[in-house]
């Protein structure tokens, strides 16, 4: 079981690098899908991660980053759903 959790724990931190760096050289929009799913998922496996080693206020840190995120996918979904009618 620590394997999977330290391998999501490394797929959490690819995503939300991976975000980062590709807003940062403008390939993604931080307004896009595609960066708010990376930075949720990322996030959210952070979570399982950081409760494994006991490491709660990035664990909490992690909660609210995904709470960010999974909201902002919200609205973009919200948005999108409004404009195809």
């Amino acid at each position: 079981m620590a394997i999977i959790v330290e391998i999501v724990g490394w797929v959490g931190a690819v995503l939300v690098l991976g975000a980062y760096i590709l807003v940062s050289i403008g390939r993604l929009s931080g307004g896009s899908a595609l960066f708010q799913w990376m930075n949720a998922l990322g996030a959210g496996f952070f979570v399982l991660n950081t409760w494994w080693h006991g490491a709660i206020p990035s664990m909490v840190l992690n909660i609210v980053w995904s709470a960010i995120g999974f909201a902002a996918l919200w609205r973009i979904w919200r948005a999108k759903a409004t404009d195809s009618r």
